[in-house]
């Protein structure tokens, strides 16, 4: 395993109630893992700016969650963030996303998985993230589909959620470290660590695949 080069912070050194409780939560929950949650952990207020935002703005919002949850993975695929790429929203399959949506992602607009709303929103994410040149008719397909608000929202949840993977790639860190024990918020073949460990030595893993085709 690489070196990992942030250390977290171990829970049983936190006094603050409320970053337990929020830790305890990721545990539950996941979306974030409580893994990135102990490195913010270093900073509290770099913790809860990013809890605070992601409550805000992922979960909640203007904009439907799961929308939102498919630009988070497109995100993770694009930039190969194993550690978000391998996170779920419990929330987002509640509401019918499965598994079987995030298969197309880097390939989305020749994919019949998703309709035309969810394709806009990915073609926003796409453009975020690989910094693309945009037209009148790109944003023309982008209102037909989303108000104003939304839009704000989705732009800046993309920006969140690029900014932090983008960041957290670099930490080497690693699912099932942190208040281990529970599955909830793993994708499909990472519950455990060992089920994880299987899952990466695939040749048909996503994060060995290429990039954005």
């Amino acid at each position: 395993m690489a070196k990992q080069r942030i250390s977290y912070v171990d829970p049983v050194a936190i006094s603050d109630p409320a970053m337990l409780e929020e830790l305890d939560r990721c545990r539950r929950e996941g979306t974030p893992r409580p893994e990135s949650s102990a490195i913010r952990a270093h900073v509290p207020a770099c913790f809860w700016s990013f809890a605070n935002s992601w409550r805000d703005i992922f979960k909640n919002g203007v904009c439907e969650h799961s929308i939102k949850e498919l630009c988070r993975v497109y995100v993770s695929r694009s930039i190969n963030c194993e550690y978000c790429g391998n996170q779920r929203s419990l929330k987002a399959a509640k509401t019918g996303l499965e598994e079987a949506h995030y298969d197309d992602l880097l390939n989305f607009e020749k994919s019949n998985r998703y309709d035309e709303r969810q394709k806009a929103a990915l073609a926003y994410a796409e453009a975020i993230t690989w910094h693309l040149e945009t037209d009148d008719a790109f944003w023309q397909r982008l209102h037909q589909h989303f108000s104003e608000p939304e839009l704000v929202e989705l732009g800046c949840f993309v920006a969140l959620t690029m900014g932090q993977q983008s960041w957290l790639r670099l930490l080497n860190i690693e699912h099932h470290q942190v208040l281990a024990g529970t599955s909830d918020g793993m994708a499909p073949g990472f519950e455990t660590s060992e089920a994880l460990d299987r899952s990466k030595a695939s040749a048909d893993y996503w994060a060995k695949q290429k990039g954005r085709l």
